[in-house]
């Protein structure tokens, strides 16, 4: 199973862009799954539903089933779940294509820079992100969102001129953009 991700700011078109690769990848053949990361917390279900019920009364798993697809919740009480451990609760596929995680995992990623993203980087402006990792200690974060010196960064997605020596994408180009995943992960 071959993975790759994106990083980028929120906003910056990171799901549209995923959201515009999956069928041009589907077309070639491949199955394709997604692995997106949420900074806040969510919730398939709502209060009062048997399957939150479940859950609230301390279920450490919920399953729901229909006809069309099923969701597999888990409640994580304490450590929240890695990286390399969500992947492999994906099924057998042969493409994952990864939002977020900028901080986990080894697999190649792209950034994708928004449309704002030449004006706040010529204004010397931080991101969000890097003041709340600031604040936490923890690293620095480039205006994109993507994680300063990240060697595993492959390509940018923008419109505008590119400050790093990788290959550059117009937000737009997505057929260039699925010929270019497909190539460098070896998977035509």
């Amino acid at each position: 199973m071959k993975a790759i991700g994106f990083v980028g700011q929120s906003g910056s078109g990171k799901t549209t862009l995923i959201e515009r690769l999956i069928p041009l990848m589907a077309q070639r053949g491949l199955t394709v799954s997604a692995l997106k990361h949420a900074h806040q917390g969510f919730d398939l279900d709502r209060p009062g539903k048997d399957s939150f019920r479940l859950r609230a009364a301390g279920a450490a798993q919920v399953m729901i089933a229909a006809p069309q697809r099923w969701a597999l919740m888990t409640e994580l009480r304490g450590q929240a779940a890695g990286f390399d451990q969500l992947l492999a609760e994906l099924a057998p596929c042969d493409l994952v294509l990864v939002e977020g995680f900028r901080s986990d995992g080894s697999i190649p990623r792209i950034e994708v820079r928004g449309p704002s993203f030449a004006l706040r980087a010529s204004e010397g402006l931080p991101s969000v992100a890097s003041a709340l990792r600031a604040s936490e200690g923890l690293p620095s974060v480039a205006p994109s969102g993507a994680k300063e010196g990240d060697p595993n960064l492959i390509a940018v997605v923008c419109d505008d001129p590119v400050d790093r020596a990788l290959p550059r994408f117009a937000r737009d180009d997505v057929a260039a953009i699925a010929v270019f995943i497909v190539q460098h992960l070896g998977i035509e």
